[in-house]
């Protein structure tokens, strides 16, 4: 796991060719759903991040059969019948590791910051409260993870106005810009525990097609992510090693 920086430039340069060509191609089609909506309702932007994840896990002794991308990802919930996650390891019937890979880019932030908050909390707080209730047994704890790319631009770097209508808002978002409004969630979501591992990268638009990113936050490197998740499921579908 020595090449990290080229391997996530690679998935970083996936996201945005593929995030251009989806636009291009509903454009020339016609479709009603254009312009930049279409590069955020076409998905499959960050799969170029879900293959890598997913190659070293295999690298790690994760067998394919108990390797889940795009199908057979649903996982039971408390609050809700079921969620489909980006990628899930069960292995021998047992939940050994789910993972989101969201992204977001301007011009809008606001409502789109919010709406992945309430995600990444709901996802979170719904999955621990099934396997509080057993939904996963006999499975020892599952390891959760949540990897972000945000686009850096102006828009995300410019502070932003907080309403404080009626109480005092945390001293940490008064003038916050929403990258760094990012890496409070971030940050927060891995020290209350709501997830195992976390990543947040950033990535220009005019430079963002040649792989070029950058890791804002030293707590939330890819590195330390990948080598969260690996080491978990290798532990489980792979123990023999452990003493290797």
């Amino acid at each position: 796991m020595s090449d990290f920086g080229k391997r996530i430039a690679e998935a970083v340069k996936s996201f945005w060719l593929t995030r251009e060509s989806q636009r291009s191609r509903q454009r020339s089609t016609g479709a009603r759903d254009t312009g930049l909506r279409s590069a955020v309702t076409g998905g499959r932007q960050m799969n170029g991040f879900v293959s890598l994840v997913g190659e070293l896990l295999r690298s790690a002794g994760c067998p394919e059969t108990s390797l889940h991308v795009g199908r057979r990802v649903e996982l039971p919930g408390w609050f809700r019948a079921e969620k489909h996650w980006d990628l899930v390891v069960v292995h021998e019937k047992q939940l050994v590791a789910a993972v989101e890979f969201k992204s977001q880019v301007g011009p809008s932030f606001g409502n789109n910051f919010n709406n992945r908050t309430e995600e990444a909390l709901g996802s979170a707080t719904d999955l621990w409260a099934a396997y509080r209730e057993g939904a996963f047994s006999p499975s020892p704890r599952p390891w959760l993870g949540y990897l972000m790319l945000l686009e850096e631009c102006e828009a995300s770097r410019e502070p932003v106005r907080v309403s404080q209508s009626h109480f005092t808002v945390f001293s940490e978002f008064c003038g916050a810009s929403y990258l760094r409004r990012y890496e409070l969630l971030i940050q927060k979501l891995k020290r209350d525990r709501l997830y195992d591992g976390v990543c947040l990268l950033t990535s220009r638009a005019c430079d963002g097609s040649s792989g070029a990113y950058r890791e804002p936050d030293a707590e939330a490197r890819f590195e330390t992510f990948a080598r969260g998740i690996t080491a978990h499921v290798a532990s489980v579908c792979r123990p023999d090693l452990l003493g290797a």
